[in-house]
């Protein structure tokens, strides 16, 4: 039986399935694309880490529609969708759950807490306290949570879209890096081009923005659980995997690859949590382009929303104005493409 599980798991899509896939895909994009105007990469990095089943972190200035964008592809996909807001005073429990006393049973029954939905927006997830923020580390990481020493399995899928504010830092505290390291993408929301900005506000006159116009519900749970599945058979070739592997262990020992005044500004290097966002990325990103197989093009387009937030620097690097994508950047230009 193992033998044969493992079989099925290596034997890569059919024609058939990526044809299914293909068109559960359009769907969700056509319908998010009802709503959104623009933020293409947004989408695309909401879309992959759905496929792949992986959390995205955003930063950007308020006004950029997130939440938006979040609610629009729960609503698409028929998931159930929580906001979370974080601040400072927030409790672990507002997020988890917890135990109410029932006085008409005389007994303690469980009250889950807004993290038990398919899509969960922490909006500004750098407003809550160290003590909260570690409380989504085991919802995040093991897709459960453990109120009154019980466990409650979280729903599939699972996604967590959380915010930070850039500009901001007065009464926020700073993502660790073991938080920073569960999220499967880091993206950065642009502004929108004027045309698009002249097109939000003609749908704000037509009533499409209105937050109580939901979008058509198109795709069911099952559809979600096939793109998962395809996803997860896409064919990454041995060579794909010693780049990316090579990636990773030259942000651990850059010195020799891009050189010791570059090299100097990296605190950390990348952990194999990298490696296996882009594989699990690459194979979600292959899918939304209706192929079989992970390019090498797929993992350098991935680069920046894998590793800036795990390429870490130091303080002389923020001091002489130098971004992580630069040097991830150098990092890729040392790595020969397959």
């Amino acid at each position: 039986m193992d033998q044969q599980v493992s079989t099925q798991r290596t034997a890569g899509p059919s024609a058939d399935e990526m044809r299914r896939a293909t068109e559960v895909l359009r769907v969700i994009s056509e319908s998010y694309s009802s709503k959104m105007v623009g933020q293409e990469r947004l989408r695309t990095s909401l879309l992959i880490g759905l496929i792949a089943g992986g959390h995205i972190l955003l930063e950007s200035v308020p006004g950029l529609a997130k939440t938006t964008a979040a609610s629009t592809l729960a609503d698409t996909v028929d998931a159930q969708f929580k906001r979370i807001q974080c601040t400072p005073d927030l409790l672990p429990s507002d997020i988890t759950g917890n135990q109410v006393y029932d006085a008409s049973t005389g007994s303690f029954r469980t009250v889950l807490g807004p993290v038990h939905a398919n899509f969960v927006l922490l909006d500004e997830i750098n407003r809550s306290s160290a003590k909260t923020q570690s409380a989504m580390l085991e919802a995040m990481q093991e897709h459960q949570t453990t109120i009154g020493g019980e466990v409650h399995r979280l729903p599939k899928p699972f996604l967590v879209i959380a915010t930070q504010n850039p500009i901001e830092q007065e009464g926020t505290y700073e993502l660790p890096e073991a938080q920073m390291d569960r999220f499967l993408l880091k993206e950065i929301v642009e502004y929108p081009s004027p045309q698009e900005e002249f097109e939000i506000l003609a749908r704000i006159d037509s009533g499409v923005l209105d937050p109580e116009r939901h979008v058509h519900t198109s795709v069911t749970l099952d559809d979600v659980h096939l793109l998962q599945d395809v996803a997860s058979r896409i064919h990454v070739s041995p060579a794909i995997r010693n780049y990316i592997v090579g990636i990773a262990y030259v942000t651990r020992n850059a010195a020799p690859y891009i050189g010791e005044e570059q090299a100097r500004y990296i605190k950390y290097g990348a952990s194999p949590r990298a490696s296996i966002a882009f594989l699990q990325a690459s194979r979600a990103l292959a899918l939304l382009n209706g192929r079989p197989h992970v390019l090498p093009e797929d993992i350098r387009s991935l680069r920046h929303l894998v590793l800036r937030h795990r390429v870490l620097l130091n303080f002389e690097a923020e001091a002489d104005g130098v971004r992580s994508e630069h040097i991830i950047d150098q990092i890729f230009a040392a790595v020969p493409t397959p």
